[in-house]
């Protein structure tokens, strides 16, 4: 790969499985259960089109996929792919008081560790919730980077921790940490667009609407952002249907056309970026992320 691509490409599948219905939806019902069994049917296919495009990819994993799929699991690490934590059975944990929060972070660790011998470095809150304590808690665990933020849409930075806010004072900065973000976007992810959850995610979108978004975005990166990084959130239960199938491969077709585009796990993006960029400086050359530009008197 170029070791300076004008656009660097990581594609992160968050294998969900039934854990998403059971924690974030908190359903009991088998069908609606049945829909997250469907991943493990996807991933195979996708692993396949990895591979056939010379891709590595990451993948979000909640421990209770890892202990329901393990082979699976296993299978995605044996092709090279990065594993995420990605929570226990996929909890918010903007939801959680400190303890839980803890006991998720360990169990999800605990499942990966022991299916496939990965501590990962990297994590992905589900449903793109934090509480105000995560932060701390993920340097705590040794966690290197975070991917749940939306602060940037194409350029990584480094998370700030104990902000404070209200509806009367000023916006708060807190103190920026060494955890670096690779940020995420809700119009760069299948499932709300794809997905039909009864009262709560419309969904069902066609593909097409889906390729003309993710296009956009990424030939504005490559125009107008030379070093940028493109984040693209996918769900195998969502992506994995034949139809989107196909419209990823005429997406990953369509980046890898471009000179000077490159694909990486998130991580090892992470780890480079971190190297390239040591948060004293960064934060000096860029004041309004770091939150040391703000006036913070109030009239």
């Amino acid at each position: 790969m170029d070791p300076a691509p004008r656009v660097t490409c990581c594609i992160g599948f968050d294998f969900d499985a039934m854990s998403s219905w059971i924690g974030s939806f908190g359903s009991n019902n088998p069908s609606a259960i049945s829909r997250g069994e469907f991943g493990a049917v996807a991933v195979p296919r996708l692993l396949d089109l990895l591979a056939s495009r010379e891709i590595r990819a990451s993948f979000a994993v909640p421990g209770h996929t890892a202990l329901a799929y393990p082979s699976l699991v296993a299978r995605i690490r044996d092709a090279g792919h990065e594993l995420v934590h990605h929570g226990w059975v996929h909890e918010n944990p903007a939801r959680c008081d400190e303890p839980t929060e803890r006991r998720i972070l360990e169990k999800g660790l605990a499942a990966l560790e022991r299916v496939a011998g990965v501590r990962p470095s990297g994590y992905r809150s589900p449903a793109w919730a934090l509480s105000v304590r995560t932060v701390e808690l993920l340097i705590e665990y040794g966690f290197e980077y975070d991917s749940s933020c939306m602060g940037h849409d194409c350029r990584p930075y480094y998370l700030r921790s104990q902000d404070q806010w209200s509806v009367d004072g000023a916006y708060r900065f807190g103190t920026p940490s060494t955890l670096v973000e690779m940020p995420v976007s809700w119009s760069l992810d299948d499932f709300p667009a794809s997905e039909f959850v009864p009262g709560r995610v419309s969904g069902l979108q066609a593909a097409s609407a889906l390729e003309e978004n993710w296009r956009g975005d990424f030939d504005y990166f490559y125009r107008d952002q030379p070093g940028s990084v493109f984040v693209l959130t996918l769900h195998p239960q969502t992506i994995g249907r034949g139809n989107r199938l196909l419209m990823l491969e005429r997406l990953l077709d369509h980046f890898a056309s471009h000179d000077g585009v490159g694909f990486l796990p998130m991580g090892e993006f992470a780890r480079a970026w971190r190297a390239a960029n040591p948060l004293d400086a960064w934060c000096r050359s860029n004041p309004d992320a770091c939150g040391t530009g703000a006036l913070l008197d109030e009239a």
